[in-house]
């Protein structure tokens, strides 16, 4: 008798025709569940999404003076992480959604709450397979001005505007997975009239100009935080050079802030300076350019975003940054972007070493001990807001405090004379190739300090991180 091609495949297969028939009876059918619409932050319960891993998102934004808005499409590569029937995405204020897509299919969704785009896709998606979300949206984008956390988001300038996203202003721009734990990496294609300068994150790819507007394309291609994407936008002044070491190296200054032509090389030739100090010191740097910009926002705050930090003096006009603040800022590339804390109550992570890089530049640069830096900031007395809180979990409202960085960069010193320089300096870059592009937290740091040191350090933790008050000396 002559056999179907279906009796040939179950006889190949050594099964029966009923056992195939149970495998794929409806009690056996995949089940698909919605992604959790937060990434578990106490902080910030809101923040992050469940269910997927974004690697990839591409922002294609253009800025309209006129209206000072934007229109935009940002794509969003992921991959999901479970059986997912819908999903959320991190996307606040009155931006509007003209379309959205899944796969280049049309996606239902909603707006739920203060931060929630909640999408569900034509078909349910498998763990393991790979999607992308295309939004396309308009209108003028939030600015988050929160009581405790400063202003963030979409920060208009005089000519254009700024986009400063710690703790929370990413989704102000653009959807987003908008948790430090969930990097990805980015690209750019910006567009303004031909007049104003466009910037972002990571390295130029390419500049076109058409009927009185000029689209500038950059990339970042290492894994970066949400909060640490930057775009600006306004009349700019760029200076392009090589550090040293011979890393990328851009500045730009605002034209607002009447910055002379001799102050914007400082300003860039002792940025490639630090940075490649801190490489020396730290290990290699860990992004494909360097660079900062100056701005008058009216933030009244510097911002390491990766690659570029940015820096509002406009209070200040015609400066540009100390080599203080530029050690801070460019410390973080290292301790913040590329290595970033696991929940933002591990924020004294980011701040007190940047900190801890300003004494160190302070030693190096003017001959002031770092010992002294550290006397000076003890001898704050007991009463001091920089001993009121927890350095390891200051609170949701407090992790701009002093104590997450003035604290904790006493902390480190402590640490450092506690199992002395040879074993804080392999710490210090052992921290850094374990965890580049990725994250930590405190348990994980002491945890490494022990092993690297070969010593107990739950005292030193207890007094200096996980306790309020003056400790001893």
């Amino acid at each position: 008798m002559r056999r179907s091609s279906k009796t040939r495949a179950t006889v190949a297969l050594g099964i029966t025709a009923g056992l195939v028939l149970t495998a794929f009876s409806p009690a056996h059918a995949a089940v698909f569940t919605p992604g959790a619409p937060g990434a578990g932050d106490p902080y910030f319960p809101d923040m992050g999404n469940g269910g997927y891993r974004v690697s990839h998102y591409d922002i294609d934004l253009t800025y309209d003076p006129s209206t000072k808005g934007i229109q935009a499409t940002t794509a969003v590569r992921a991959r999901a992480t479970q059986n997912l029937s819908r999903f959320d995405l991190d996307f606040q204020g009155p931006l509007k959604i003209s379309a959205l897509t899944v796969n280049g299919r049309p996606a239902a969704y909603t707006r739920s709450g203060s931060q929630e785009l909640v999408i569900t896709p034509p078909a349910g998606l498998r763990a393991g397979s790979g999607f992308t979300v295309v939004a396309r949206y308009a209108g003028v984008p939030e600015t988050i001005n929160d009581p405790a956390l400063g202003v963030s988001g979409w920060v208009p300038t005089q000519d254009g505007a700024v986009m400063l996203n710690q703790p929370i202003g990413a989704a102000t721009v653009y959807p987003v997975d908008d948790h430090p734990t969930e990097k990805a990496t980015y690209s750019f294609r910006l567009t303004a009239p031909s007049g104003l300068t466009t910037l972002a994150n990571g390295e130029p790819a390419g500049t076109t100009s058409r009927g009185g507007w000029t689209t500038t394309r950059w990339a970042m291609n290492r894994p970066m935080a949400s909060e640490l994407a930057m775009i600006a936008i306004g009349k700019y002044d760029v200076i392009r050079s090589r550090t040293p070491h011979g890393l990328p190296n851009i500045t730009a200054t605002d034209q607002a802030m009447a910055i002379p032509a001799d102050k914007a090389k400082q300003f860039n030739d002792q940025t490639a300076q630090v940075t490649d100090w801190e490489a020396d010191t730290y290990g290699s740097y860990p992004f494909g350019s360097t660079g900062g910009i100056t701005v008058k926002a009216g933030v009244g705050y510097a911002l390491e975003t990766q690659g570029r930090p940015v820096y509002d003096l406009g209070r200040h006009p015609g400066t540009v940054p100390s080599g203080g603040l530029l050690a801070h800022e460019l410390g973080h590339q290292w301790f913040g972007d590329s290595v970033s804390p696991a929940r933002w109550a591990d924020i004294w992570l980011n701040e007190g070493f940047a900190t801890y890089s300003e004494w160190l530049w302070a030693a190096k640069s003017d001959g002031k001990p770092v010992q002294q830096s550290f006397d000076q900031t003890y001898a704050a007395p007991a009463s001091d807001d920089v001993w009121k809180g927890v350095v390891s979990d200051p609170g949701r409202d407090h992790i701009f405090d002093s104590l997450v960085y003035d604290r904790a960069a006493m902390a480190i010193h402590v640490l450092r004379q506690k199992i002395g320089d040879p074993a804080f300096w392999r710490l210090l870059r052992t921290w850094q190739a374990a965890n580049r592009y990725g994250n930590g937290s405190t348990t994980s740091f002491v945890t490494l300090a022990e092993r690297v040191s070969g010593q107990n350090l739950s005292t030193w933790s207890h007094d200096w991180l996980h306790s309020e008050g003056k400790p001893a000396l």
